[in-house]
């Protein structure tokens, strides 16, 4: 309680030694502005200088405190401050003017009467005077006061109104240092000429010796209007350079609209991927969600867990976070207590257990669902079809068929591209999965929506951080096959999308996304050497270790037989699905369900047999396929 008074009186003494210095340099400068008046004489005549001193000095007081200047920490003075100083020296002039005219109209006494050229004097010295104070403390204090470190040296790449903005908010940063050395621009127009007497350089004239003479550390992309392509084609040149190169966020992600310098961070590979990200900006989630008891399965996994935490953002009645994994999810709720989330739950249940899953529905009245859970590793599926069937196809249905019984209103489930012509046992059991909640669809009131999107960028086994871990390694990073190809988004987009989708789907939708251009591998592992600050393949070499059992050359969002039906928003469409005899497949479906005693091959082939167009590549299961369709894996790559 102590310290706490301390810290507080400390912060109070501070301001009003600011209050008793603004007073006194306005006192300061009155007394110069009369010198000036009279040619720095002290006859002052009939005026009473000395009389005058009292109500300056009430004057300065009661501006400087309606306004608030004083308020504000002095070492980090910035533009708003300096704002604030100038409306309180207007203030203070506007006082004395108007008691100055009333003392003379009235022949009040002469303390009252202040010539009107005085006043307008001392306003200006006002204001050069407060302001100049606080910036010459501020440069004293970073100077001799703080820890004083040599600025960094740094290229701001962009001349346009992002760089020069990134500009100030460099020059006014007191917590980094940095010495704004040269703008780089494209533009020839640009080049050549100053912006505060910084010279605009010639990208292509920056060399390492141009580095090393000027010591430069950084160069900062400053650059809004750009589509990924060409950044990349820019940062890669500069990558070759001996420095840092870092990367200024999109003008919608600055805090209320100013740039701080904490979010200047260095170029990541999700920076560089050549598709533009898909926003997504629907106030009808609140209403949707408002009031609602809503359950995410999987809730410790990289998608889950994104899921949580964006729900957590709305006014539900209540969430509840279910998962297997009991380490991460406890990592979870402690996140959560740490960020006050209200209203939720922990449940630590693996969803393959039909009397767990039962007692979690019976315990809670929930309204929505968001399906995450599943098994989701290709290669490790390939090895394990039991596992993957008890997860992805029982585990999901017991979760499917107690939001019926409990007349739960949306179920949204995570789905794949690789549910799409599968080649491999993860993509069939997800497909046997979105076949089995088109059929839930017509019974009770439960509307079951499905989603399929590609590859999310830090997954948990995505390839950006193996290939981190690679490079960290001293490389070297190893690609499949030259020639593959992966669709990418973030993770933050895809539940955006996910969490669009339940509240557009109507039930027995399956919504698929505009993810861009799908994505070379062996390009992107070539980015990410370079961005670490290697070359390739003299640093760091990429070697081909072969297709994975199960793995595709290319993923699809679409079979052959759908097409699509678009929606409100651009980027989200709907798969018009083929007919299915919905009858027929529940039956073989819950047959594959019931797994005890049917060896590997017997469950691959009834997956086979339910999913036509399940044909195996690279994989043991190739023997399985009916050699009539084999010449469609010719097609599948």
């Amino acid at each position: 309680m102590t310290r706490s008074f301390l810290k507080n009186r400390t912060s109070y003494t501070s301001r009003w030694i600011v209050l008793l210095i603004d007073i006194s340099i306005s006192m300061q400068a009155f007394f110069l502005a009369y010198l000036i008046r009279f040619n720095f004489t002290l006859n002052f005549g009939q005026f009473d200088f000395v009389g005058n001193l009292p109500l300056v000095a009430l004057t300065s007081l009661i501006s400087i405190v309606i306004v608030g200047s004083f308020k504000g920490i002095v070492r980090h003075t910035g533009i708003k401050d300096a704002i604030q100083v100038f409306w309180a020296a207007t203030l203070i002039m506007a006082i004395l003017l108007v008691t100055s005219l009333i003392a003379k109209n009235y022949n009040l006494n002469n303390i009252f009467l202040i010539p009107v050229s005085i006043v307008f004097v001392h306003y200006l010295l006002n204001i050069v005077l407060l302001i100049s104070s606080r910036f010459i403390f501020k440069y004293l204090f970073n100077r001799v006061v703080s820890n004083y470190k040599s600025p960094k040296n740094v290229l701001i790449y962009g001349a346009g109104d992002s760089g020069l903005l990134t500009y100030t908010t460099l020059s006014n940063s007191t917590q980094n240092k940095y010495k704004i050395v040269g703008f780089l621009d494209d533009s020839k127009l640009k080049i050549g000429k100053q912006f505060n007497r910084i010279k605009i350089l010639n990208p292509d004239k920056i060399d390492d010796d141009y580095i090393l003479k000027n010591n430069i550390s950084e160069i900062i992309f400053s650059i809004q209007n750009i589509n990924s392509y060409d950044l990349f084609e820019k940062v890669d040149r500069i990558t070759q350079l001996p420095l840092t190169v870092k990367i200024v966020p999109p003008v919608q992600q600055w805090i209320d609209g100013d740039l701080n310098v904490s979010q200047i961070t260095e170029v990541k590979i999700e920076d560089l991927l050549e598709r533009t990200p898909i926003q997504i900006n629907n106030p009808i989630i609140q209403k949707e969600f408002e009031g609602k008891v809503i359950l995410v399965t999987g809730a410790a996994g990289s998608i889950g867990s994104e899921f949580a935490n964006q729900i957590s953002n709305y006014n539900y009645k209540h969430l509840i976070l279910l998962d297997q994994a009991e380490s991460v999810l406890y990592e979870l709720e402690q996140t959560f207590k740490r960020n006050e989330v209200q209203n939720f739950s922990i449940e630590l249940v693996d969803i393959r257990n039909k009397h767990r899953v039962k007692e979690i529905f019976k315990k809670y009245t929930i309204n929505i669902v968001f399906h995450a859970a599943a098994y989701k590793h290709v290669p490790l599926m390939e090895k394990n079809p039991y596992e993957a069937v008890h997860v992805n196809i029982l585990g999901t249905s017991n979760v499917m068929n107690q939001a019926v019984e409990n007349g739960v209103d949306k179920f949204i489930m995570v789905s794949t591209d690789k549910a799409v012509n599968p080649t491999n046992v993860m993509g069939a059991t997800k497909r046997v999965a979105e076949i089995y909640a088109n059929y839930l669809n017509g019974f009770g009131k439960t509307k079951f929506v499905t989603t399929r999107f590609g590859n999310v960028l830090g997954s948990n086994g995505s390839v950006i951080p193996l290939f981190k871990k690679q490079i960290d390694a001293g490389g070297p990073v190893t690609v499949t096959h030259k020639s593959i190809t992966r669709f990418f988004m973030t993770i933050p987009e895809a539940c955006e999308l996910v969490l669009e989708a339940g509240i557009m789907g109507n039930g027995g939708e399956i919504y698929v996304f505009d993810m861009g251009e799908s994505v070379k591998i062996f390009e992107l592992a070539k980015k990410m050497i370079h961005l670490s600050g290697y070359k390739y393949p003299e640093d760091i070499d990429i070697k081909i270790s072969g297709l994975r059992p199960g793995e595709k050359l290319y993923e699809e969002l679409l079979t052959n037989e759908e097409n699509t039906i678009p929606t409100y928003h651009e980027k989200i469409l709907i798969a018009k699905t083929e007919k299915i005899d919905y009858n027929k497949l529940k039956i073989e479906i819950e047959e594959l369900m019931i797994l005890d005693g049917l060896s590997t091959n017997e469950i691959v082939s009834k997956l086979k047999s339910i999913v036509p167009n399940y044909i195996s590549n690279n994989s043991e299961f190739e023997k399985l396929d009916d050699k009539k369709v084999k010449v469609k894996k010719l097609k599948i790559g």
